[in-house]
């Protein structure tokens, strides 16, 4: 692995992204010893250590935080301008690093599935976790969230429709249990419980007539997934609260009950956002304009 400076500054964010050694040569596609010879020799360049290793964790220190946060913007500007001369190609190139919740992803696939069969020269690089990050600093061109949890800062492209959340269980589960009138009346149930990324517990929203209610459920079992969520409800073990677009086959097919629909209005769905600079590159460009398109389709076929 021949370094430059730029190379050495790379292999340094790549390491505070993912906190390892291993995992940022994975990233870059280099050797674990070439990344580290990489860092150790801006770091000796400099003359401070950058992070704190030890056998089993990879820390940035207090002057390796300070490094990072000002030389991402520097970085950034870099890699426009390398996107700006590469999009005078004919078709799109090079790597789209895209952060989303796993949920997310699963929703959103049929549009990244049709964006990489029209644009083959575009690598799709997508990692998937619950926190909300910050995309600049951890070198990111795009996000995809609910439209809600978009930093303001950022530029928001809606991405599908509006959803609501549904409370289900199945027809066995409400045939022991009385179904719910209202969401007080959930407190009487087994209801399957949410942890959010941050390890608070999720309480369950409701809104009727302007009237919010958050109700902090109890149940057998917590979960920090939806999909785990869906196959706990599916096997009986309680009540679950979950979106349309993960539960509307199983509703279709009667595999699943829904009550308290009255108090679950609409909110906005996902969206792809970038940071509003002067530039965007040129593969996010073409997938902006996919994910219009596909909008637009779905609006003319409604």
């Amino acid at each position: 692995m021949k370094t430059s400076g730029l190379t050495e500054l790379e292999a340094v964010m790549a390491v505070a992204r993912h906190r390892s050694f291993r995992a940022a040569a994975n990233d870059m596609g280099v050797s674990t010893s070439a990344l580290s010879h990489a860092v150790a020799a801006l770091e000796a360049r400099i003359g401070v250590r950058l992070f704190n290793r030890t056998t089993r964790s990879v820390s940035l220190s207090e002057a390796g935080a300070q490094f990072v946060n000002s030389v991402a913007p520097a970085l950034s500007t870099i890699q426009m301008a390398l996107d700006e001369a590469g999009s005078f190609r004919d078709s799109p190139s090079g790597t789209l690093r895209i952060n989303s919740s796993a949920g997310a992803v699963h929703r959103v696939m049929p549009v990244l599935i049709e964006f990489s069969r029209r644009y083959p020269d575009v690598k799709l690089d997508i990692v998937t976790e619950g926190r909300l990050i910050d995309i600049v600093v951890e070198g990111f061109d795009a996000g995809i969230r609910l439209r809600e949890s978009v930093p303001q800062d950022m530029i928001a492209v809606p991405f599908g429709d509006r959803q609501c959340f549904a409370v289900v269980a199945t027809p066995a589960y409400f045939s022991r249990h009385k179904p719910p009138r209202t969401p007080d009346d959930l407190r009487k149930h087994q209801c399957i419980r949410t942890r959010m990324p941050s390890g608070k517990m999720f309480h369950w929203e409701f809104e009727r007539h302007g009237q919010m209610v958050r109700v902090d459920v109890d149940g057998p079992m917590t979960l920090d997934d939806g999909a785990l969520i869906l196959e706990a409800v599916r096997s009986g073990v309680g009540v679950g609260y979950l979106t349309e677009w993960d539960v509307h086959k199983d509703l279709d097919a009667g595999t699943l009950v829904r009550v308290l629909q009255a108090w679950t209005p609409p909110f906005d769905g996902l969206a792809l956002y970038y940071p509003g600079r002067r530039h965007i590159p040129a593969a996010l460009r073409a997938l902006i304009a996919v994910i219009r398109e596909q909008a637009e389709a779905a609006r003319s076929f409604k």
